[in-house]
């Protein structure tokens, strides 16, 4: 089926409009109440089966009841614009210039939200949802929790889809995997003591520094890798004593590991040893605690092994097969996320997943985000392809 048969210019200009207006609401991890709203009442419009919001405050949008299932997933939330001043175009008011969505979430995914949204409708149209379930899922608070929503979301509406398509900005090339991530405290354990008598008591900053030297070094190592690489990285350093006149008696520092295929979770935790032998610390997974906008507490452990899913996997066929009907020609090439996604949670449950959406992910997070028009257009076509392909 031509393109041009699957999104008609009035549908072109609905998809487009209903992407301007997601930009224009503003919607930080935490404060994503409005924007799901909206996005339900779209989805009831466009005629889902199914629509529904967890106690979390995700929405998942259901078409089909077939035996096959697939699952698209965005999240709504957004990181802050502290420097709004400083953008060419408001970063709110979802304005097109040259051709282009400005805003943020533009890349970073409202641009993907719209798109899956506009496919499962389509495909529904189109007759390609026969003996299949269309999942379409709007998660809430990825930016510091990647993957939590989607485990709460399986687990209290009591489902697991066949297949899940990560639609996380790519511009529009198939992704096979991401690195991995873990998120670490490390804390070493002084002796507090007066500033005039530091003699009498043991200093944890200092008891922190050769840690400190021992993790650049590990970052250098890492670099001196061929191929694909981990990184390590000291992000955070704090202190703790009775005032600014004593000796500290507990120093803290956050470490941030990326992990490439094949490495492990005992290969991590042995690094980590390494880091702090000989030194009177201790180190743990940097759990974090949120709370959604729905008021529910969100318990966060930052620890992803990379993944990567195999070309002649029978979804990647499917998406080959997608990317050849909507584009006219097979992917000459390939992407891996070195960020980590939602995708952490449908892996570890052995569901086969991929990536592909449009932006430029190098421009998320960033000032003056910005998104083509056209690969909005173009992952919708995608989208549906894939539904009818799979």
């Amino acid at each position: 089926m031509d393109s041009s048969d699957l999104l008609t210019p009035e549908l072109k200009k609905e998809l487009v409009e209903f992407t301007q207006s997601l930009v224009r609401i503003k919607s930080l991890s935490g404060q994503e109440g409005e924007i799901i709203k909206f996005i339900e009442k779209k989805m009831i419009s466009l005629g889902y089966d199914e629509v529904t919001i967890d106690s979390m405050g995700n929405l998942l949008g259901r078409i089909g009841n077939g035996e096959k299932s697939l699952m698209f997933d965005s999240h709504v939330d957004t990181v802050e614009v502290k420097d709004e001043a400083e953008w060419n175009i408001p970063p709110f008011s979802g304005d097109i210039a040259d051709g282009r969505l400005h805003g943020r979430g533009s890349v970073d995914m409202k641009s993907s939200v719209a798109a899956s949204i506009y496919a499962g409708a389509i495909a529904k149209r189109s007759g390609f949802t026969s003996g299949k379930t269309i999942y379409v899922s709007c998660t809430v608070f990825e930016e510091d929790c990647d993957g939590e929503n989607l485990k709460h979301l399986f687990k209290e509406l009591n489902f697991k889809p066949n297949y899940v398509v990560i639609c996380e900005p790519s511009n529009n090339k198939i992704t096979l995997g991401h690195k991995g991530k873990a998120q670490i405290s490390i804390k070493t354990h002084g002796v507090s003591a007066h500033g005039s008598a530091p003699e009498k008591g043991i200093n944890a900053i200092y008891e922190m520094a050769e840690i400190i030297r021992r993790v650049e070094q590990v970052n250098l190592e890492l670099m001196k890798k061929d191929g694909a690489r981990g990184t390590l990285v000291m992000s955070r350093i704090s202190s703790v004593s009775a005032s600014l006149n004593a000796v500290p008696s507990e120093c803290e520092v956050y470490l941030d590991r990326r992990m490439v295929p094949g490495e492990t979770e005992d290969a991590i935790k042995q690094e980590m040893g390494q880091l702090i032998k000989g030194r009177n610390a201790t180190w743990e997974v940097g759990t974090l605690h949120r709370k959604s906008w729905t008021g529910m507490e969100i318990k966060y452990e930052p620890f992803h092994l990379a993944w990567k899913i195999d070309l002649n996997h029978e979804l990647s066929k499917a998406c080959i097969a997608a990317y050849a009907e909507s584009f006219g020609n097979e992917p000459t090439e390939y992407d891996f996320w070195d960020f980590s996604t939602n995708a952490v949670t449908p892996v570890s449950m052995g569901i086969p997943t991929i990536g592909f959406g449009p932006g430029e992910y190098k421009l998320a997070h960033m000032r003056n985000e910005n998104c083509k028009v056209d690969q909005i257009l173009d992952a919708c076509v995608f989208y549906t392809n894939v539904i009818h392909k799979i």
